[in-house]
């Protein structure tokens, strides 16, 4: 039988967009039910990963090691999928190859010198490639305008929504605020522009903000900090950390409204999971955002703390007057991208090439 290689160690972390991608994807592949190949995960704890999905797959124990060239993989798979651009593990042997690209965003963000480490890893993993999937249209444009892609076939395969049903949730859970709330969740740091929330608030008395994600990053504790201190909204803004899937459903649906000023995205789960929940969005107008938030989310097209407050004044009231039709079609649109339909377009991709 066929063998397919998933390169998906990423899974380790689940906090964060490459490890939902990971687990998603791979289950959406499980409910698949492949018959004509079979699949092999590649990752650090096989365990967990067995507990879930049995014999379906195969499994790989992930070792560091094999990220350099002399103890790369060698058994010759029928196709290794490169689930992400950043991925440092490959094929010892020269066999059918797909990479995954969610972003380019490390052009702008560490170097635009393609002589810079990590573009010459990308250029290699670019030719290298049988097959070339992007996460987005904006991830493609963006991959085509800085990097010479090679002639071979291009797929563009949107992630599907991770809330696939709505949980039923336990009562004893807290909110960080009593108040009518602002929420975001992902990432605390510079390339999702939250400060520019903090910003916003101070126009906004009626409102609280919450914030949820990793506060590690160092944008924390000086840029955000900073934007919550001058405009004295300290006890309007509550950083929360990271929180289980339960606590994410609690506070969207608990919301007043989704915030996500994101100066740069491949795609953007988030929105779509606030969309799940009808919940009226408020997004940035730049990279893929546009793209994923469709015609009924609301866009900011600069960040000045005035202005973005009156988009978001002007969008309630919008809202408010036709909820029953933004509601259905948000709704719509959050139910639309499923990660079992893109598992079967992914499934396609490896078939085209074996």
């Amino acid at each position: 039988m066929k063998e397919v290689f998933l390169e998906s160690h990423n899974i380790k972390n689940q906090f964060n967009g490459f490890g939902q991608f990971n687990y998603h994807l791979i289950k959406g592949l499980r409910n698949a039910e492949i018959s004509d190949f079979k699949m092999t995960l590649n990752a650090k704890d096989t365990s967990g990963l067995k507990t879930e999905f049995g014999d379906y797959f195969n499994y790989n124990k992930y070792k560091a090691l094999s990220r350099k060239p002399l103890f790369r993989i060698r058994k010759k798979y029928d196709v290794w999928h490169s689930l992400n651009q950043n991925i440092k593990v490959e094929p010892y042997h020269s066999i059918p190859y797909v990479l995954t690209v969610h972003d380019v965003n490390f052009i702008d963000e560490v170097s635009s010198d393609l002589n810079h480490e990590i573009n010459k890893r990308f250029i290699e993993k670019l030719n290298r490639s049988h097959a070339i999937t992007y996460i987005s249209e904006f991830a493609k444009a963006s991959t085509q305008k800085y990097f010479d892609v090679p002639n071979v076939p291009e797929y563009v395969i949107y992630n599907g929504n991770p809330i696939s049903e709505i949980l039923e949730l336990n009562q004893d859970i807290k909110l960080a605020t009593n108040r009518p709330y602002l929420f975001f969740i992902g990432g605390l740091t510079k390339r999702k522009n939250v400060h520019t929330l903090a910003q916003m608030l101070a126009h906004l008395p009626d409102y609280d903000l919450v914030l949820a994600g990793d506060t590690s990053d160092d944008y924390v504790n000086t840029t955000l900090a900073d934007a919550i201190s001058k405009t004295k909204t300290a006890n309007r803004v509550h950083c929360i950390g990271k929180i289980n899937a339960e606590e994410k459903q609690l506070y969207l649906q608990n919301c007043s409204a989704f915030v996500f000023p994101s100066l740069l995205e491949g795609f953007g789960i988030p929105p779509i999971e606030a969309m799940r929940f009808g919940k009226p969005v408020f997004l940035s107008n730049l990279t893929s955002l546009p793209e994923i938030g469709g015609e009924y989310a609301f866009y900011w097209d600069n960040f000045d703390a005035k202005s973005m407050a009156d988009v978001f004044t002007k969008g309630m009231h919008t809202f408010e007057t036709n909820k029953t039709k933004f509601e259905d079609a948000y709704i719509k649109r959050a139910i639309g991208f499923n990660w079992n339909k893109a598992a079967l377009e992914y499934a396609d991709v490896y078939r085209s090439l074996m």
